[in-house]
């Protein structure tokens, strides 16, 4: 089997055949491990928590370092829903000069801007006669710990 790796500007359509999972009913601390670990009781899909709308979902790799600020990284997968309407302060996937890219929806008085969380990359102000679209409103961030 051939691995290759899709370039930014292509979606990835989710498959949505279940995947079930044990879900463990108590709280997870950061501190020391719970005595009921051994004891899950219910199993959900991951479908039915990472998709609003199967037909309007869709995944994106992340390429480059503009949003490490907020924890999204290189190769991070991205849950893009485009049914959503788009507000202010909305992590989006945006075309802009026919080019995607990850950033912080900008939307006040006017004045539209696509923000970085990285202070390495200056806010793009869109002006007159420039073309930006929202493809969508990322939802979630699959980030690979191991």
């Amino acid at each position: 089997m051939k691995n290759f790796k899709l370039p930014l500007s292509v979606p990835i359509a989710f498959e949505s055949s279940p995947l079930m999972l044990d879900l463990c009913p108590w709280g997870m601390t950061a501190g020391f491990p719970s005595p009921a670990a051994d004891h899950t009781q219910k199993r959900i899909d991951l479908n039915e928590h990472l998709i609003r709308n199967k037909e309007a979902t869709f995944l994106f790799r992340v390429k480059g370092e503009s949003m490490s600020g907020i924890g999204i990284y290189q190769d991070d997968m991205l849950v893009v829903d485009r049914s959503l309407e788009p507000k202010h302060n909305d992590i989006v996937i945006a075309v802009l000069n026919n080019e995607f890219t990850v950033k912080r929806l900008y939307r006040r008085g006017g004045v539209v801007k696509l923000i970085a969380e990285n202070k390495l990359y200056p806010p793009l102000l869109i002006k007159n006669g420039e073309e930006l679209t929202v493809w969508g409103v990322v939802t979630y961030n699959l980030h690979k710990l191991h």
